[in-house]
């Protein structure tokens, strides 16, 4: 095991609703908050908490728009947040004993 890696993990990414959001959006890009919802069983306001947190570190893009005059925010992964996933993963194979 290298202990080394665990000053790698990132704080931001590693909570457990984040962590869901950045899996999420490694895939998928970009999700509506509604799907985003949906999928990590989260309330609305425990995701809006989350997801300002990803923003602030920029590591997700939020967009606010309006479709058939009905609100609709979209998430996505900004290139930095792409980074930051494949780094955490990588720390974490570290603290296992595998290399991502």
């Amino acid at each position: 095991m290298a202990l080394g890696d665990l000053g790698k993990i990132d704080e931001v990414i590693h909570g457990r609703l984040r962590l869901g959001i950045m899996v999420y959006l490694a895939d998928a890009e970009a999700a509506d908050f509604t799907e985003l919802k949906t999928v990590l069983e989260a309330t609305q306001g425990n995701l809006s908490v989350h997801l300002k947190k990803l923003e602030e570190a920029g590591y997700v893009a939020i967009s606010k728009s309006f479709v058939n005059n009905k609100p609709l925010t979209r998430v996505a992964i900004t290139p930095e947040g792409r980074t930051a996933f494949a780094t955490y993963l990588e720390a974490l194979g570290g603290l296992i004993g595998r290399k991502g």
